[in-house]
Order: structure tokens, then sequence, then C-alpha cells
């Protein structure tokens, strides 16, 4: 099992800037990815970021160039820098966690609520 607690997220204005964070801990495989996706009302979850223990990285084409992501490799955390954040990015946003040869994400965090007025 793994558990993942997310911090971060709320609400601000266009333009503005959030950061997420998500600390994984339990029986963690040494190979695995960690990212973000969101949910926005009416709509699939959606793929914003990856990381691999590799350090592989896949970023969405609708957050590149405003979005990284990084990770903390010894603190098993990941991090989620959200810059120029628009009216669209509002959503729920939830951590993941994979073994890397698994295809489905094995474990989801609890979500935040981003919210960015217009």
């Amino acid at each position: 099992q793994v558990q993942l607690v997310e911090s971060g997220g709320g609400l601000v204005q266009a333009g503005g800037t959030l950061r997420l964070s998500c600390a994984a801990s339990g029986s963690i495989s040494s190979i695995n990815s960690m990212g973000w996706y969101r949910q926005a009302p009416g709509k699939q979850r959606e793929l914003v970021a990856a990381v691999t223990s590799g350090g592989t990285t896949t970023i969405a084409d609708t957050v590149k160039g405003r979005f990284s992501i990084s990770r903390d490799y010894a603190k098993n955390t990941v991090t989620l820098q959200m810059n120029s954040l628009k009216p669209e990015d509002t959503a729920v946003y939830y951590c993941s966690f994979r073994r890397t040869y698994v295809t489905r994400i094995e474990y989801w965090g609890q979500g935040t609520q981003v919210t960015v007025s217009s």
C-alpha cells in the first residue's frame, strides 16, 4: 500500500501562481512514476504532468510552458509548480502513483481544489 498526502491548492486570480506538493509513504517501489491529474466539473480526469523515478517527465500540452514538475527522491515527494494560471485550470488536482511497469494509476491522493478566478 502507498499513501499519498497532498498539500497546496486554493483560490488565485488569473495570472497567479500556486504550488502543489504530494508526499508518498508506505511500500514504495523504487521504480515508479508520480504525477498530477486534474478533473474539472463534467470532464474526464486528465494527466497534467508526471515524472518517473528515472527522471523522465511528461507534461500536458495545455500546461506546457506554465507548469513544471519536480521530485525529491529522498523524501518521496512530487511538486507541481503552476504559473500563469488561467480560469480553465480550475479543477480538482489529484496526486498519482504507479509502478513504472504498470500502465494504470495504482494509487490516488484525496484531491485538492484549485480555483482560478478571472
